[in-house]
């Protein structure tokens, strides 16, 4: 058990990168400078919603000191749109520009050639689902031990 739980840890964190870089690669592709493969997928999650960088941490997909530095150098670079929210002036909403909106559009199409070219390299629906699943159950298993400490 040791050594596959190992494999799998690691392995989780070498596709992540390597997805970062096909992320990357797009975005070189595309002439796109202003923008690292990082706050492309944070601009992604975004989509057409409007909410805080805390709810962004809050979704776990980012460390909270990255999220506010990436999120202020989107705005910068004219991706994103703040704006304080009125109940509480501390707090800054952020939805998607007409510049992030079309970069949304197009890594959802580059996303969309990846799921084409699954095919290709022989992964099915059905497996990805029981990866799915495992990924799930790995993701609950590390935040009860963050929920209730160490075993």
């Amino acid at each position: 058990m040791r050594n596959a739980y190992h494999d799998a840890v690691f392995l989780i964190e070498r596709v992540h990168r390597h997805f970062l870089e096909v992320v990357k690669t797009d975005l070189d592709r595309a002439g796109i400078q202003d923008i690292n493969n990082v706050q492309a997928l944070i601009l992604y999650n975004i989509g057409t919603e409007e909410m805080t960088v805390g709810e962004l941490t809050a979704r776990g997909y980012y460390l909270g000191s990255n999220v506010s530095y990436n999120v202020k150098k989107m705005f910068e670079n004219e991706y994103l749109l703040q704006e304080r929210s009125p109940h509480d002036r501390r707090s800054v909403r952020v939805k998607l520009s007409p510049k992030g909106l079309a970069l949304h559009k197009m890594l959802g199409e580059r996303l969309e050639k990846q799921v084409v070219a699954l095919d290709g390299a022989h992964i099915t629906a059905e497996e990805l689902g029981q990866m799915g699943d495992m990924l799930r159950k790995l993701e609950r298993f590390w935040t009860s031990m963050i929920g209730y400490g160490s075993l």
